[in-house]
């Protein structure tokens, strides 16, 4: 068949076309990717052969089929690469983020910030509330050294303290649990 009229060509095109796919696919490994191949190099094929005498229309279409299979597997490896380098880098930087975050210490994060909220909490209670809660937690002074110091009874230096407790854990709610370890390791 050395030339291509439109009849000859739908001939062509029929007895051909499973040859290629299957050429075609047995390199690119995608049905879909193959039917689009073996369907661009047969429409090539007869844009070449309106413009002229094809010698051997046979060998053309495989010489298409090729270069548009190459085209393909080459554009696929640089996106392989291109992904694969993404996929470096996301793996390093979750790799810093993972080390990162295992060589943290949410205590000493979140110590500071408990430091000024309890500093703040208490040096805004009433005086007196403030100054018997220092005497028991800070002082060492038992509920009855306080009660005799202030001239008021054991439950007047319970209320206070309970006071003092209260305003806290309502100010520090959201850092009770790393509270409680810095309360146990600190004070």
């Amino acid at each position: 068949m050395d030339s291509l009229n439109s009849s000859n060509f739908k001939k062509f095109y029929t007895f051909h076309y499973d040859r290629c796919f299957l050429f075609t696919k047995s390199y690119v490994h995608n049905d879909l990717v193959a039917e689009d191949i073996t369907s661009e190099a047969l429409i090539k094929l007869w844009e070449l052969s309106k413009a002229g005498e094809i010698e051997n229309p046979l060998k053309l279409l495989y010489i298409i089929l090729k270069n548009k299979s190459l085209d393909y597997l080459r554009h696929k490896k640089i996106k392989n690469e291109a992904l694969e380098s993404i996929s470096i880098y996301v793996q390093r930087e979750l790799e810093i983020r993972i080390s990162t975050l295992e060589a943290s210490n949410p205590d000493k994060i979140f110590a500071g910030d408990i430091q000024n909220i309890f500093r703040s909490t208490i040096s805004n209670l009433p005086e007196q509330t403030r100054i018997i809660f220092e005497m028991s937690r800070f002082g060492n002074m038992s509920k009855k050294e306080i009660a005799e110091h202030f001239d008021i009874t054991i439950k007047g230096v319970d209320y206070h303290i309970s006071k003092s407790l209260s305003f806290l854990k309502e100010n520090l709610k959201d850092y009770f649990p790393t509270l409680l370890y810095i309360i146990i390791n600190i004070f």
